[in-house]
């Protein structure tokens, strides 16, 4: 990483997480484009789940297990 690189990087340490999200959200679509049609599925398919948890079809997992359970996969 270049010197500049690391100062960037330094300053975006620095920012609250929700600008640092926003930030790394814009740089991954500059790295891989988004196709629209995909992001309509995608949109669709978040409304589907958010109705059928309202609905009470689907159950809420605290995200804190689904990181537990993930680092335990990966252990193995």
């Amino acid at each position: 990483m270049s010197v500049r690189t690391s100062e960037i990087l330094e300053q975006i340490l620095a920012l609250p997480a929700s600008d640092r999200a926003e930030l790394a959200d814009s740089i991954l679509a500059s790295l891989e484009p988004s196709d629209p049609t995909l992001m309509k599925l995608w949109a669709a398919e978040a409304e589907d789940r958010v109705a059928a948890f309202k609905r009470g079809e689907l159950e809420a997992i605290d995200a804190e297990i689904v990181f537990d359970e993930i680092d335990r996969e990966r252990a193995k």
